[in-house]
């Protein structure tokens, strides 16, 4: 019994977790997260971690009393343990849309000491689900396989097919998950359009609909200098003082503003202020005006133009030897449009007389995504957001990436679903994802769910 009271069906044993009966599906789809949870597939980036072949049989429990032939499921191992699931309830139109639900089942690691309670717990305190993954991205996870389960139990097939796709790896690039399905079983995959993370958290009075994700362009940046012997500096030139004066043309270069159709649109919801807003739209007062957003101006900061963050520093390997080679990883997030030859000029830029002395390798990368907002996809997440929530909805873009760029790029309309509360602020979104203490409120799973259940009855049903 957890401390409200609730029997949590144990690992293989009794699925009394399942129901055919809407009504109770969001009870479900909280004992489905919280079985998720506990699972705790912590994914570090060692190809052996993750080890997501656990959250998968949660997952097969959860969808086994479905009625043979009501629905198809595949699991893929791409590494031992390195396990995706995808499920799909066949429509009887072969020309409606195949609609999918793209939800991860690996989870970033926690530092114990930064957490309150157990982090791989479950627990329900005060309607909240204590655990990592809750909000990135178990909580949508276990709303999707619910209403793919309502759907295979439902008397009629729907129109169109609803395939649930839970893939591993997410957290690390997705090599172990989405990129080796996509490369080795992409008839398995086969949809037409894809809901997925990203979405659902508020910007002032509107809430927030994923439509477009950033790019990642790494580069590592290589200096040389002369090695030597500390003990006699004169004549030797030290990679690390070259590798300083790279860093603080780092620290004081700033990329050129580059404002879109998604900024005004984010202005526009988050700002009341129109003197504020007038500001944050020109490029010249922009950045003056950001330390008037709070908590949430490094998204905005993120979203107006190309970040380029240094990560890893390195030069030399013992005390006493004068360095002769370092290194500078950089992470830079680019934005639509944004092309490796103009990031490569950038940094020429930045550093000025020293390009010549520098080399810049390519480290691994991907270009901005985005899909557009006129699709009949778009407009039935719109539709039903509203409804259930009494809100409007606002496009945005991540300024982080996810498993959804994959289906941008063979040209198949994705976006960030999601519907939380009200008091589910951008900065509260972000503070729970990765951080301590992750949680998130039993009545937001409630809400995902019928906005879910709207969508599909409204592409597919």
């Amino acid at each position: 019994m957890d401390e409200q009271g609730e029997s949590i069906p144990a690992p293989g044993g009794a699925d009394s977790w399942t129901t055919a009966d809407p009504e109770a599906g969001a009870g479900a789809a909280v004992t489905l997260l919280r079985a998720l949870i506990r699972e705790a597939c912590v994914n570090d980036g060692d190809p052996a971690s993750g080890q997501e072949i656990r959250n998968v049989r949660v997952l097969q429990r959860f969808l086994s009393g479905v009625p043979d032939g009501a629905l198809e499921m595949q699991v893929f191992e791409s590494a031992p343990g390195r396990a995706s699931l995808i499920a799909r309830v066949r429509g009887t139109d072969p020309e409606a849309p195949a609609l999918g639900l793209l939800g991860h089942l690996d989870v970033v690691p926690v530092d114990p000491d930064g957490w309150s309670r157990d982090p791989f717990s479950g627990e329900i305190i005060d309607g909240e689900v204590w655990g990592r993954g809750a909000v990135d991205m178990l909580y949508l996870t276990a709303v999707f396989a619910c209403v793919l389960r309502e759907a295979a139990l439902a008397p009629e097939r729907p129109r169109g097919d609803l395939v649930l796709l839970a893939v591993a790896d997410e957290e690390a690039g997705g090599e172990y998950g989405l990129h080796w399905l996509l490369r080795e079983h992409p008839g398995a995959l086969r949809v037409t359009e894809v809901l997925s993370e990203s979405g659902g958290m508020r910007f002032g009075d509107h809430v927030a609909i994923g439509v477009a994700e950033k790019g990642s362009a790494g580069r590592r940046l290589i200096v040389r200098g002369v090695p030597g012997h500390a003990s006699i500096p004169y004549g030797a030139q030290s990679a690390a003082v070259r590798l300083g004066e790279v860093m603080q043309r780092l620290a004081l270069f700033e990329p050129a503003i580059q404002l879109g159709e998604l900024w005004s649109r984010f202005v526009s919801a988050r700002v009341s202020d129109p003197r504020l807003a007038e500001r944050l739209r020109d490029p010249v007062r922009l950045d003056a005006a950001l330390g008037e957003l709070g908590g949430i101006a490094g998204y905005a900061h993120a979203i107006s133009r190309v970040t380029l963050s240094p990560t890893v520093l390195r030069a030399g390997k013992t005390h006493n030897v004068i360095p002769g080679k370092g290194r500078i990883d950089l992470d830079i997030r680019t934005l639509p449009g944004t092309t490796d030859e103009e990031v490569d000029e950038l940094l020429r830029q930045m550093l000025g007389e020293l390009a010549d002395r520098v080399e810049i390798r390519h480290l691994r990368g991907w270009a901005a995504t985005s899909s557009p907002t006129d699709t009949p996809l778009y407009a039935a997440v719109e539709r039903a957001v509203t409804a259930v929530s009494g809100a409007p909805v606002v496009p945005n873009m991540a300024a982080g990436g996810s498993d959804a760029r994959l289906f941008r790029e063979l040209g198949i309309p994705a976006y960030g679903f999601g519907l939380l509360g009200p008091s589910w602020s951008y900065e509260r979104y972000r503070e729970h994802i990765h951080g301590h203490d992750e949680r998130i409120d039993t009545g937001s799973v409630g809400l995902a769910l019928e906005a879910l259940r709207r969508i599909v009855r409204d592409r597919i049903g």
